[in-house]
């Protein structure tokens, strides 16, 4: 039989799932599938393929309303959730609660300074598991908002608008961390042993979402996505989103390249995908599931989705000496594969590997939208705008 070029739309396989017929790989499936029957067939034969990811990832947020719930009306300057400060800097009763923002008064930093157990990203948490927390706010009084406080408990679901707002998500690659001066320290990356006697590396590898679409040619702006357990949005590129200057054959960036900004409804979400951080010596973060479906639209896509873990380079970085100083010194590069193993070879070391990420449960991700696409739950969106890649 004669080959031909495959070239599908979103709309067509959208048709194919509203009638039961799609086929839906997650993407450690699809990277045997390619494997198996070569990028044209699979291109043929798969529709949509889908990825995850549960890391953590600080530059997460909470935008929410309070609602003008008791009168007289306020304008809010200050504002606190379980002691947590949130920027009112915003119209009335709009505020932002960043993930790693600190409790005012963390009874851990008074005992050990730089140390937190508790902050914006438990607040998030806490929130959707149905808890009550509080409320403080502070305002200074004008003629239409003449209230200058509020103290009360409040739930998610009084709260009028509560959305999670995420800078940036999802890193394309990034740093392996490893700590070459005489004494530990402590990171976002976690605690870095002395004379490198541990590697931390975040990814999810092959089933990770920038690495099955490392071009963007499907995800964009308006790219419908798993977000903490419901459902989001990609709002285009992320803060700090750099287009990579060298890449493998795959397309694949050898260094920390491109970023999302994702949306989504916290009143949708599921507190199994969204866990409140804590990192020793360091300070509070949010660990965020997120699960990109990139439909195969034809075999240059099916052949990113083919990526395995064999396939991505991560650049190791000293974080004792260079990275606080910025400098852009790359010791080796590794392999996802080898750092997965448990054990990886750095400057003739063998190394103990530290992932940040859970694989259980970015697979989790994953299948979780594979289930609801083949339900017919959740359609593909068209972006309408694609991302800057090169």
């Amino acid at each position: 039989m004669a080959s031909f070029k495959v070239n599908k739309t979103i709309a067509e396989i959208n048709e194919r799932i509203r009638q039961g017929k799609a086929v839906v790989l997650n993407a450690e499936e699809m990277t045997e599938a390619v494997r198996r029957m070569g990028k044209e067939k699979a291109a043929r034969e798969i529709d949509v393929v889908t990825t995850g990811t549960f890391s953590p990832m600080c530059s997460s947020g909470l935008l929410f309303n309070i609602g003008q719930q008791d009168p007289p009306t306020l304008k809010t300057s200050k504002v606190w959730m379980n002691d947590v400060p949130a920027y009112a800097g915003l119209a009335a009763v709009d505020s932002y609660l960043g993930a790693t923002e600190p409790t005012e008064d963390d009874p851990l930093n008074k005992v050990y300074p730089g140390r937190f157990k508790y902050g914006g990203g438990h607040v998030i948490e806490d929130l959707v598991r149905g808890k009550a927390v509080h409320l403080r706010a502070e305002a200074y009084g004008t003629d239409c908002y003449p209230r200058k406080s509020l103290d009360k408990k409040i739930t998610l679901s009084e709260l009028p608008y509560a959305h999670l707002l995420n800078p940036r998500n999802c890193y394309q690659n990034y740093n392996a961390a490893v700590n070459l001066t005489s004494r530990i320290i402590y990171t976002y990356m976690g605690p870095l042993k002395p004379n490198l006697r541990n590697v931390n590396f975040a990814t999810a590898g092959r089933i990770s979402p920038l690495f099955n679409d490392p071009l963007f040619r499907t995800i964009g702006l308006g790219t419908r996505i798993f977000l903490g357990g419901g459902t989001g949005y990609v709002l285009g590129a992320g803060t700090q989103h750099v287009a990579a200057p060298k890449r493998t054959e795959r397309g694949l960036p050898l260094s920390p390249a491109g970023t999302l900004m994702l949306k989504g409804d916290l009143k949708g979400m599921n507190p199994r995908y969204l866990r409140g951080l804590s990192f020793l010596g360091y300070g509070c973060s949010l660990a965020v599931g997120v699960g990109i479906p990139i439909p195969i639209l034809n075999e240059e896509i099916a052949w990113f989705t083919g990526v395995d873990d064999s396939d991505i380079q991560m650049p190791v970085k000293d974080y004792g000496h260079d990275y606080p100083n910025c400098l852009p010194r790359v010791i080796q590069h590794v392999t996802y594969e080898d750092l997965k193993s448990g054990e990886v070879e750095i400057m003739g070391k063998k190394v103990e590997t530290v992932p940040m990420t859970s694989y259980p449960l970015s697979l989790e991700v994953a299948n979780t939208l594979k289930a609801w696409i083949e339900k017919g739950e959740f359609l593909l969106t068209e972006p309408v705008e694609l991302l800057p890649s090169a």
